[in-house]
């Protein structure tokens, strides 16, 4: 049992690295409205599901095979995303973003990571891995 715990905690570590080093780039087809408050209106597309599309067919609705969303950022939102541009690491953004606001490097890195990871889950941002990180479970390179 600790023998696991330590493999586990030994790739969470590199999890960590690997994850650091990725790129985060905006998805293209997001559009970007500033507010007079100096923040950011995201509008962005989002597919509808098969299953439900055809459940709203059923119930009389209109055939909608994409929906626009929108997301309206804070001030600190605003500066992270304003961060992402493709070129950055998630390490360069957590630490641009931390020197910005003077937090601490933990709590610069923990609200951005949380902040990225909430980005993925909408699909306005993807992360390019850096060249060499393709991994197994396992920790090793893919066999070719």
């Amino acid at each position: 049992m600790k023998v696991f715990k330590r493999r586990a905690a030994a790739s969470a570590g590199a999890s960590r690295e690997a994850s650091l080093a990725c790129r985060p780039a905006r998805n293209p087809e997001v559009q970007e409205t500033p507010l007079d408050s100096g923040e950011l209106l995201l509008t962005y597309p989002v597919r509808v599901r098969p299953w439900f599309e055809a459940l709203a067919r059923r119930l009389g609705a209109p055939a909608a095979g994409v929906q626009t969303r929108r997301l309206q950022l804070d001030t600190l939102g605003t500066a992270a995303w304003q961060l992402l541009d493709g070129q950055r690491t998630v390490e360069a953004v957590v630490q641009a973003f931390g020197r910005k606001f003077q937090l601490h490097p933990r709590e610069a890195e923990v609200s951005v990571t949380r902040f990225l990871k909430e980005l993925g889950k909408r699909g306005l941002i993807g992360l390019k891995a850096p060249p060499g990180a393709v991994r197994t479970a396992e920790g090793r390179p893919p066999r070719t």
